[in-house]
């Protein structure tokens, strides 16, 4: 069977925004990615804190060049299309960061968010204006190079703990304006701010992170009109939650009675039967 192009891929993934409401779950390396692939998902996104966590650091501390290799390697193992986790951009300055969302445009990602945090916890998020000319630019790498890219702009102030929807939305119109395709605000909750949000940027799609349990559901989501529903680190957490139990069951007290509900190794060799090689064609 011929696999997908990343052209095709990139315009499934535009029509998955345009119209209805889908998860766009979270895998953290390939075995994850094929995992939700075979549960019927429809498109796929990176992580950067469970990528990070999968190689002993913390969030955010990868650099521009692993977190590159890890894009390229998820879009060439996988037929979904797969939105990148970009973080900041990788780039301080307006010269770096039209360089570095070039190089991410090109290993075939059919999305791309680019966020306004700045990891410094004295001004955790970017000026306003600051932010658009980001997003400006990102844009126009993405249009020169390949346009039917999704750029993706995030509004970081819930996540970081400054709780101002009027801000969030502000700067969530700004993004818009300035050429993002969806508007992403993590850490909103309510169902008051959520819908504040979706009406705000209307018709841009919105995604919705859901990264813990939560009594929303997906037909609560869109029945508020969001577009889309990630999870973040949520399913790398809870696969570490699994793991930590046991281990720490062994470790503690001898005892091997912790394993819960895990595959065995049979069910898991033919979930991954027949999976995706390491090569795409564009």
């Amino acid at each position: 069977m011929q696999r997908p192009t990343v052209s095709q891929k990139r315009e499934d993934f535009r029509q998955l925004h345009s119209d209805g409401c889908f998860v766009i779950p979270n895998p953290w390396d390939i075995g994850s990615a094929q995992a939700l692939s075979s549960l019927g998902f429809k498109a796929l996104a990176t992580t950067s804190s469970g990528l990070a966590w999968s190689m002993g650091r913390p969030d955010g501390k990868l650099s521009r060049e692993e977190t590159l290799a890890h894009m390229r390697m998820m879009v060439e193992t996988n037929d979904l299309p797969i939105n990148a986790d970009f973080e900041s951009g990788f780039g301080n300055t307006l010269d770096e960061l039209e360089q570095s969302v070039k190089l991410a445009v090109e290993t075939g990602v059919a999305g791309l968010s680019i966020e306004d945090s700045t990891g410094q916890a004295d001004f955790p998020v970017r000026d306003i204006a600051e932010g658009v000319e980001r997003i400006r630019v990102a844009r126009s790498v993405i249009d020169r190079v390949a346009p039917n890219t999704m750029l993706i702009g995030r509004a970081e102030n819930f996540f970081v703990g400054i709780q101002d929807l009027a801000d969030t939305i502000a700067r969530l119109q700004a993004y818009s304006d300035a050429g993002a395709d969806c508007l992403y605000a993590p850490g909103i909750k309510s169902i008051s701010d959520i819908k504040a949000v979706v009406i705000a940027v209307a018709p841009k799609p919105v995604n919705v992170l859901i990264g813990g349990n939560s009594e929303l559901t997906v037909d609560a989501l869109a029945d508020l009109g969001v577009r889309r529903i990630s999870v973040g680190g949520g399913l790398a957490r809870a696969a570490w939650g699994g793991f930590m139990v046991a281990a720490r069951g062994i470790a503690g007290s001898g005892r091997f009675d912790q394993f819960g509900d895990a595959p065995d190794g049979a069910e898991l060799n033919k979930l991954f039967l027949g999976q995706p090689g390491v090569s795409s064609s564009n």
